[in-house]
């Protein structure tokens, strides 16, 4: 059966700028919204611009600031900079229990109850993750309404103390539905535009996490990746994009792609805050059999990697990529390279990783785990919509809504596949993840002796256009995806005023060396300028 379309309204105080139910998205508004104009609000300098985790914690614990006082000021930015001024179209549904949470943080503060270096932080997540009050309909408006419990590292967030603030808009289904998708639009949030130039593109398809992060609307998000997901909109954002080891967290509660390869994974400023964020959602689950994989402890402190000299004496490889040679970005790199070196690295180059080894075979074992995991999904978290079939007849019956800009090849084509005995699909994922892995990355590692790879994230952001798809410039993050490796991007300067990254790629479980070289970096060059919001 095909639910109906929730009615448009309007809600007229300021915070409802974001919360427009129409194709801008169905929400709900926080308690007492502010009643400040959004011009006034976006021109008056912001009181917590750029401040990281640990500097928004020294505040709260000297008694300067409280967390409902800087979870409004995040509204209130939200509202003048998302759906007013330049409409970023971020955020997708603010927690209409932001502020009470907020408020009993404080009060557990004030009490003596301290739970870790999150607690009163502001958080916002991926509109495919799970988290109660709220809607999770991975931008589809054939979810509308869904309000799901809270997905594991949802409430590993809850303990920490962090106050979930709402939901970030993504491309429809993680980009996962047409051949032709435009990177940060859904049917139900709009489309998510870059801070650095409105017109172009934030990336996808964490486009809202990252976007949201860049433009000072929360303190740090989380995004997901299945292939780029969260490092390429990390990168055209200007901002740090961590995708941890397949694995290391969970994602239960999450609308799939594929279990061979999604991740959940920090968005933020800064790698510290990276860390901390990483430190908070990372262990083991007993709902997602990937997590008993991880090695050793299932608890590990991030944060404690934060070494400004983490670079002397480690061996870099730097691979052999077109991305280097476009202009700007090749000046961009040379710099990078000769800062790893001053910073004590060697600098070794090496080939680059042949993306046709695994690129069908992938495709292959997506087609075959977007059925199986999201029918899973649908029926274990009670959707209105239990199969895949009837999310494309949604679409094709709401067409106006949904099928304007681009159609749904990719859904028709999973919804034909077999099952996950399919003796092609299991060749295909022991194929890919081969080929990208032990003989792509790890055999790099090897011949080199390395502690890691770097290259150019992705190139610079293009114009947004509503016909034909992205212009995407390429990437350099497939490899570690595909593998099921980690990978973290790091500011690394711009061009013409728009963001580029720096690409830091290991092999399995390696979080906490990348996340050590990553930092050491950041701290040399300081890449990372605001957006000119």
């Amino acid at each position: 059966m095909v639910p109906k379309l929730p009615p448009c309204f309007r809600l007229s105080t300021v915070l409802a700028a974001v919360l427009l139910a129409c194709p801008g998205g169905l929400s709900a508004a926080p308690p007492r919204a502010p009643t400040a104009h959004p011009a006034a609000a976006a021109a008056a300098p912001f009181a917590y611009a750029e401040a990281e985790v640990a500097d928004l914690q020294a505040r709260m614990l000297a008694g300067e600031l409280t967390s409902r006082t800087l979870t409004r000021a995040y509204l209130e930015r939200i509202a003048a900079l998302d759906r007013a001024g330049p409409r970023l179209r971020a955020v997708i549904e603010l927690n209409p229990d932001a502020l009470k949470d907020a408020a009993q943080r404080d009060q557990e503060r004030r009490s003596g109850r301290l739970r870790g270096p999150l607690h009163g932080i502001p958080v916002l997540l991926k509109d495919n993750i799970n988290a109660a009050p709220m809607s999770t309909t991975a931008g589809s408006l054939a979810l509308a309404g869904f309000r799901p419990d809270d997905a594991f590292l949802v409430r590993r967030l809850r303990e920490a103390g962090a106050v979930i603030l709402g939901k970030a808009n993504l491309s429809e289904w993680a980009n996962y539905r047409g051949e032709d998708s435009t990177s940060g639009w859904s049917a139900r949030g709009g489309q998510t535009r870059n801070p650095y130039r409105p017109g172009y593109s934030p990336c996808g398809s964490s486009s809202g996490s990252a976007v949201a992060v860049s433009a000072n609307l929360a303190a740090v998000s989380i995004g997901t990746e299945t292939d780029g997901s969260i490092v390429c909109p990390a990168a055209v954002n200007g901002v740090v994009g961590l995708k941890p080891t397949v694995g290391l967290v969970s994602r239960d509660g999450i609308i799939p792609i594929s279990f061979s390869q999604d991740t959940p994974g920090p968005i933020t400023r800064t790698v510290a805050d990276a860390a901390a964020v990483l430190t908070a959602i990372a262990g083991r689950d007993d709902a997602d059999p990937a997590t008993a994989t991880m090695p050793g402890r299932a608890v590990y402190d991030y944060t404690a990697r934060l070494n400004p000299d983490g670079l002397r004496g480690a061996r870099i490889g730097v691979l052999d990529s077109p991305l280097t040679q476009r202009p700007g970005i090749d000046t961009l790199m040379q710099h990078a390279l000769d800062e790893l070196r001053r910073a004590g690295a060697t600098v070794v180059r090496v080939p680059a990783l042949d993306e046709s080894q695994w690129a069908d075979a992938e495709q292959t074992v997506l087609r075959f785990e977007f059925k199986a995991g999201l029918e899973r999904y649908l029926r274990r978290w009670k959707a209105p919509l239990r199969t895949l079939p009837q999310i494309i007849a949604f679409n094709t019956e709401h067409a106006a809504q949904e099928l304007p800009l681009f159609g749904q090849e990719l859904l028709d084509a999973s919804a034909q596949a077999s099952t996950l005995g399919d003796a092609g699909y299991i060749q295909a994922r022991s194929q890919a993840r081969r080929m990208a892995g032990e003989q792509g990355i790890d055999a790099l590692l090897r011949a080199h002796q390395l502690d890691a790879l770097v290259a150019p994230t992705t190139g610079i952001a293009w114009p947004i256009t509503h016909s034909g798809g992205d212009a995407f410039p390429g990437g350099s993050y497939s490899a570690a995806a595909v593998a099921g490796y980690p990978s973290l991007s790091v500011p690394m300067g711009h061009v013409d005023g728009l963001p580029v990254g720096l690409l830091f790629m290991g092999t399995a479980w390696t979080e906490p060396r990348l996340i050590e070289l990553g930092y050491a970096y950041e701290q040399r060059t300081m890449a990372r300028r605001p957006p000119p919001l």
